[in-house]
């Protein structure tokens, strides 16, 4: 079973990856975890990626496609995998689709988790993190025991940049522009599947077991 998770930053699409993983016993594949073993691990094609990483530039589809292949040629993923973080553009779904194809091989489901923005600007505004143990919490959902203070280390809790709300805007503006597309795209294939992201964890996570069968 071969699925990619789909929806705006604060979605919570990885954590559905993960219990997705978990469940059906394949592997959580993130394009950033595939980075940085390949860097650590110093392959010809961490090398590669490293050196457009250390100029600031993005790593080119092509190489980020191949270090993806790579990745679940291995032994774990042979009953499936959940991409969480790739595709983001519509020429990357396109170069993965034909390297897919050569393998004899394509996705099962793309599996949307549809929140409206000012859901996820209100969602990630009420982040709260510990930058101390890496704890985090929300100030509605997840408060810690006393206002502002890690439960785990006693630190300071505070509102990391990539959750202001005007961050947040931008980074949404972004996924609209560069990544919603694949919603039509991965429609037009006949796998998109969408759920209702707004709901509890716990019953998103139902409706895409029941999607996945």
């Amino acid at each position: 079973m071969k699925i990619i998770m789909l929806g705006a930053p604060g979605a919570g699409k990885g954590t559905q990856a993960k219990l997705i993983a978990e469940k059906y016993g394949v592997p959580h594949i993130s394009t950033g975890d595939i980075f940085r073993a390949n860097i650590k691990n110093g392959t010809e094609l961490g090398k590669e990626a490293k050196e457009y990483m250390d100029k600031g530039l993005l790593v080119p589809d092509e190489l980020t496609v191949r270090l993806l292949l790579d990745r679940v040629a291995q032994d774990d993923c042979k009953n499936g995998y959940v991409l969480d973080g790739f595709p983001r553009t519509i020429p990357q779904a396109e170069v993965l689709d034909k390297e897919l194809i050569k393998l004899g091989d394509s996705v099962d489901f793309a599996v949307d988790v549809d929140v409206p923005d000012e859901n996820i600007i209100r969602r990630m505004s009420g982040r709260r993190a510990c930058l101390n143990c890496g704890a985090t919490y929300h100030i509605v959902n997840i408060p810690p025991k006393k206002e502002g203070i890690c439960d785990v280390c006693g630190s300071e809790l505070v509102l990391r940049d990539d959750d202001q709300p005007e961050t947040v805007k931008n980074r949404l503006k972004v996924y609209h522009e560069q990544t919603q597309p694949l919603i039509e795209y991965y429609t037009g294939k006949g796998v998109l599947r969408t759920v209702d992201g707004t709901l509890p964890m716990e019953e998103v996570f139902d409706a895409i077991v029941k999607i996945l069968g």
